[in-house]
This record gives C-alpha cells, sequence and structure tokens, in this order.
C-alpha cells in the first residue's frame, strides 16, 4: 500500500482567543503541528504529505517539517476559507499514485502513528475508515434549554480523525461536492454520501481535539506525559 497524508492546519483558531493561528499555537514547547508531522513521520505506509496551512506560515511550517524528522516529500499550500476546501486543494496536490489518502487534523496532537496505520489498514477492506470512540455519555435533544427528547446512545459514535479513504473515491466526492455545493462536516459525511462503505477504528478520548482555551489546558497537562523528550 502507498498513501498520502493531508494535514489540515490552516484554521484561525478563533475560539482559542489567541492571535496565534491553532496549528502554531505553543503546546509542550512545540507547535500542535509538529506532532501530527511526527505522527506521519513514523507510519511506514505514508510516502508524502500535503500540509495545508494558513497563507503566509509556508516558512514556519518547513520549520517545523525540519524538526519532525519527515524523510518523505512534505508539499505546503495555503489552506481555504472552509475545512473542506483545505482538504480538496491538498488533494489536487496528492500523487495519483496512492492508493490511500488520510486526513487528519493538526488540532488533534496525540494521534498516535498506530492509530494512523489502523485507519488506513482498514480503508483497505472498505472505501474509508475513521478513527472514532463510541458515546459514553447520555443525548439529549432540547429545545432551547427544554429536552424534547431523549437519545439512545447505542451504536453512535464520535467521529475523530484521522480519516482514511481510497483516493480514487475521495477525489470524486470532493468534485461531486463542489459541483451540487455540499458541505460536510467531515471527509466520511461526503464518502457516505456518494454511496461509499466506511468503517470505524476505535480510539480513544485521549485524541482530543483543541478547540477552546479548556482544551488546551487539558493538552497541557497530557503533553508530557505522552511525548517524553
Amino acid at each position: 500500500m502507498r498513501a498520502s497524508a493531508i494535514i489540515v492546519a490552516a484554521g484561525s483558531g478563533t475560539r482559542l482567543k489567541l492571535e496565534t493561528a491553532k496549528a502554531f499555537v505553543p503546546l509542550g514547547g512545540r507547535p500542535l503541528l509538529h506532532y501530527s508531522l511526527r505522527a506521519i513521520a513514523a507510519v511506514a505506509a505514508i510516502g508524502e504529505a500535503v500540509v495545508t496551512v494558513p497563507l503566509g506560515m509556508e516558512v514556519q511550517a518547513r520549520a517545523e517539517v525540519a524538526r519532525a524528522g519527515l524523510e518523505i516529500p512534505v508539499k505546503l499550500i495555503a489552506g481555504g476559507a472552509e475545512r473542506q476546501d483545505s482538504v480538496r486543494i491538498a488533494l489536487g496536490l496528492s500523487s495519483a499514485e496512492s492508493e490511500i489518502v488520510v486526513v487528519h487534523d493538526a488540532a488533534r496532537p496525540f494521534a498516535a502513528p498506530a492509530l494512523f496505520a489502523a485507519c488506513l489498514d482498514a480503508a483497505q477492506r472498505a472505501d474509508g475508515a475513521i478513527a472514532a470512540i463510541a458515546l459514553a455519555d447520555t443525548l439529549k435533544r432540547t429545545d432551547g434549554r427544554t429536552i424534547t427528547a431523549t437519545i439512545a446512545r447505542a451504536g453512535l459514535w464520535q467521529a475523530q480523525t484521522p480519516q482514511a479513504f481510497r483516493r480514487k473515491m475521495l477525489v470524486e466526492a470532493h468534485d461531486r461536492a463542489l459541483r451540487e455545493r455540499w458541505a460536510a462536516t467531515d471527509d466520511a459525511e461526503l464518502i457516505e454520501r456518494c454511496g461509499g462503505r466506511v468503517e470505524v477504528v476505535a480510539s480513544s478520548a485521549t485524541n482530543l481535539k483543541i478547540t477552546t482555551p479548556a482544551d488546551l489546558e487539558i493538552a497541557e497537562a497530557l503533553v508530557m506525559r505522552l511525548f517524553a523528550r
């Protein structure tokens, strides 16, 4: 299997209430982007990477690529207005020789190389595979603050990244989404809407997405334990 990795690192990070673009916010002394690069560097099946970054941050991103020790080609490109746009742009730079593309958000710094490898392996059995965790909490639907229904959590999973897909199908799904003006919250939704079969790969709550200042505080508490220098 030959695979390409797309690292989505073009977000502004508005909800973090910081002036720094999210992927370049420091965590344990390194920008968030560093951890995703370090993870894919340890996955033998990944033969190249495409990283979407905010316009003007290419130099800083290239420095992080060098620090992460990647020995594969890495292409940097300015991302789009939305995450979906960034992935589509990166897909256009990925190698047509890659069977699988794995997409990951730089805002999830704790995704381990083994999780990337597991998603890549599962994607070969289906059209795609995503890291996810089974829901443990009771879900409530509300009207304002009033509960209107309780939703059974059996069979419900919380999607994460990495997410891996057959490249040909992912390209076709993004092309169709552009033509038909679909907006999706993740790439798996696009594959599903095109009739593809996507599996889940069990992950953990440790693979958290850093969105708010509270998330960053939790990540700071985790980083030294998970990434011993």
